[in-house]
């Protein structure tokens, strides 16, 4: 019985040690852990806000390069025909999409959904106004109806775009 004791004696000190020295380490290392993800989350913050702020500046460059007059000024050829310049315009845009389909990655789900009605609304645009014109004519026909019909339209989706393109950069500063 005498030995028990002396166990029990010696047990008891060395577990409330034991039980206090795991809950300060893991305290400590919780904390340590906290700490470390915290200087990861702001390590990866650091690199990854130019890559936003510069796939903002790509897709506002986007939708400027895809607005109909900007297109119209930069596509058009004298002497073309009316359905070459609508071919010519309609490849614009799609290269131009193509060439900045990376930079979703880098921006919500709707500002991309914004970005893509502009690109669908400049190609209906381009479709329905190149219907109404004469394939064979001149290209100068077909980019002033464009240039007329984006001039009385309050606002194309384009400008929507820029606007929300804008509205998400500045969520990040």
């Amino acid at each position: 019985m005498e030995t028990f004791l002396e166990i029990v004696k010696i047990t008891i000190p060395a577990l409330v040690v034991f039980f206090s020295v795991y809950f300060i380490m893991k305290k400590y290392l919780d904390q340590q852990y906290q700490l470390q993800l915290l200087d990861f989350k702001r390590d990866r913050k650091n690199s990854t806000t130019p890559l936003k702020l510069q796939a903002y500046e790509r897709l506002s460059l986007f939708c400027e390069r895809i607005s109909i007059p900007n297109l119209v000024l930069r596509i058009k050829t004298k002497g073309a025909s009316s359905a070459a310049l609508r071919v010519s315009l309609l490849m614009a845009v799609q290269q131009e999409f193509e060439h900045n389909i990376s930079q979703q990655i880098y921006i919500s789900d709707q500002l991309w959904e914004i970005v893509k009605l502009a690109r669908n609304e400049s190609i209906e645009l381009i479709n329905s106004v190149a219907e109404k014109v004469d394939p064979k004519g001149d290209s100068d026909e077909l980019a002033q109806a464009l240039i007329a019909v984006c001039n009385s339209m309050n606002k194309s989706a384009t400008q929507t775009a820029l606007m929300a393109i804008r509205q998400e950069a500045a969520l990040m500063i």
